[in-house]
């Protein structure tokens, strides 16, 4: 487009002045284009009057807010790096990441602050309510309460005829520059800062506006962690450069909630995680369908096809009735839910990126949508490969290259090594074929990646979507102990309530799951025993189980 992101936000807030930008919802609160680029000028003068340089980090946490997208954008437009920081991470993550990071300034709510040891953040000059911007701490000899508390006045000294759209200018940042310090992992001293650049940010910004992800206009609810490059570029990034009023949900995003937020907004375009749709699907469809006269009724043709139409509809309406299209991603759509989706002509579609390309690897409309694919490698920006003999039939590990892939890892030149080689492609540790046209099929995690008795590659994801299809399966996770496969369930005790089975029961129950998915499994799948689990698998902020701790 022959600018970059930082250019493409001047001149969309600019002539999308007049439009709704961000509202939180339920808070009756809602900021124009104009009005947001008034708050960004004023963070401008704050960072001015602190010395604050174009590179220096700039670490946010917090829920999401409008004044959370007014922290992290008036970073960016200033040049400096934002490190957005997942709430979700332990106080012992969160100093790390703070320290690793470099960072000068924090952003905080209150409840996370005060879970912080102030003097353990080495570089930290002062701690700031994101949302007040009451100073919570300082350094000695720091002013910076003093400027959060002038803001005020230091803004009317910078524009004294008043603040307009002609006022709307920002730094000069290349393409280069790293514009986002994304951290990947929660796990204490062992987190990858993710150097995402402008042009990086720009590649998936070209890619949404080119396919008219969103456009001026449109509306979206944001319900997915901003702190995460997956929502952060298609509920935030992409919207703000085109002039779409986003709505932040605020909270944690249950069926229930999201579906009332959706109703109300009626959003043109919703991005989310398969979870959200399972557990719709799980919750609410599943029952319906099996009831005898339904079923009965679905195996009569034409009958069957109203009847599918009519759950469509109720589908659609739940989620607001007015979008285009569901994007999925973030981690793997359940096959079963996937096929349902597909027989009743659901407007979705599954993409497939990950943090170090920020995030976007490939993505189709959903009309040309390619059922159990992960879409189309995005044209003009990316390319990839798949190292196997047969790319198209045998899986390899993918490996991707173009304007989307990061710089590399802060500080960790070992880590990068091992990921981005010196010819340009990444390697994204995932495993999948790749068809002619560019439509990528993902299999699995190369190091999930079993080994069969006789050489055969398994990939436990397929195991474990066919468990989790199972009534009374919540979770599960299958391992590899002494050449067999053991499947850890954590059960369903809210079925088991509703259907009145007892703890006492559930070893018979599993047995019979057992011999129900070696049923529909490969002879070298074979699950030779269920170990149920009594809570729920740890997982990482992102909801992905931690596999390396039931090895």
């Amino acid at each position: 487009m022959g600018e970059n992101i930082i250019k493409i936000y001047e001149k969309s807030f600019r002539e999308n002045a007049e439009l709704p930008a961000l509202s939180d919802y339920g808070a009756n609160n809602t900021l124009t284009y104009f009005e947001f680029a008034r708050q960004i000028a004023l963070m401008h003068e704050v960072y001015r009057n602190l010395g604050i340089k174009q590179g220096d980090k700039i670490a946010l946490i917090g829920k999401n807010t409008s004044r959370w997208v007014t922290v992290m954008i008036s970073a960016m437009t200033y040049g400096a790096t934002i490190v957005p920081i997942l709430q979700e991470f332990n106080p012992l993550d969160v100093q790390h990441i703070v320290n690793h990071s470099e960072a000068v300034i924090l952003f905080s709510t209150k409840a996370i602050w005060d879970t912080i040891d102030f003097d353990a953040l080495h570089n930290i000059r002062a701690v700031v309510s994101v949302e007040t911007g009451e100073v919570f701490a300082q350094k000695e000899g720091e002013n910076v309460a003093e400027v959060m508390a002038n803001r005020d006045e230091l803004f009317s000294k910078a524009y004294p005829d008043g603040f307009t759209t002609a006022d709307i200018r920002y730094a000069d940042v290349a393409d280069d520059d790293v514009v986002i310090l994304n951290y990947t992992s929660g796990t204490t001293g062992y987190s990858k800062g993710v150097m995402i650049t402008c042009g990086n940010i720009t590649g998936n910004a070209e890619y949404g506006i080119a396919s008219k992800l969103h456009y001026r206009g449109t509306t979206t609810v944001s319900f997915l962690p901003l702190a995460h490059a997956y929502g952060c570029a298609f509920d935030l990034l992409v919207p703000l450069a085109v002039g779409t009023h986003i709505t932040l949900l605020g909270r944690i995003p249950s069926p229930k909630i999201l579906i009332k937020a959706m109703q109300e907004i009626k959003p043109h375009l919703i991005v989310s995680v398969p979870l959200i749709l399972e557990k719709v699907y799980r919750k609410q469809i599943v029952p319906m369908i099996s009831k005898t006269m339904l079923r009965w009724a679905l195996n009569i043709p034409y009958v069957d096809t109203k009847i599918y139409e009519q759950i469509r509809k109720k589908l659609v309406d739940a989620f607001g009735g007015e979008f285009e299209e569901l994007i999925v991603g973030g981690a793997p759509l359940n096959p079963e839910v996937e096929d349902f989706l597909v027989k009743i002509k659901f407007p979705f579609t599954v993409g497939y990126g990950m943090t170090e390309c920020a995030p976007l690897i490939s993505h189709t409309p959903w009309r040309e949508f390619v059922p159990h694919s992960s879409g189309r490698v995005l044209p003009g920006l990316m390319e990839c490969k798949i190292l196997s003999d047969d790319p198209e039939n045998i899986p390899g590990e993918i490996c991707v290259k173009g304007k989307n892939v990061m710089k590399g890892y802060f500080k960790n030149e070992e880590a990068t090594d091992k990921v981005l080689y010196d010819d340009g492609w990444l390697h994204t540790g995932d495993m999948g074929t790749l068809n002619p046209d560019g439509t990528l099929f993902i299999r699995g995690r190369c190091k999930t990646m079993l080994l069969g008795a006789n050489g055969q590659n398994i990939y436990p994801e397929e195991i474990e979507a066919k468990l989790n299809n199972m009534v009374y399966v919540n979770e599960s996770l299958v391992v590899e102990r002494n050449g067999k496969f053991v499947a850890l369930v954590y059960p369903d005790y809210e079925v088991m309530d509703k259907l009145g089975t007892t703890r006492d029961q559930l070893p018979d129950v599993m047995e019979q799951i057992r011999k129900e998915v070696n049923k529909i499994v490969a002879p070298y799948e074979q699950i030779s025993k269920i170990e149920i689990q009594p809570c729920e698998f740890e997982k990482t902020p992102k909801r992905s189980i931690k596999r390396f701790l039931y090895k």
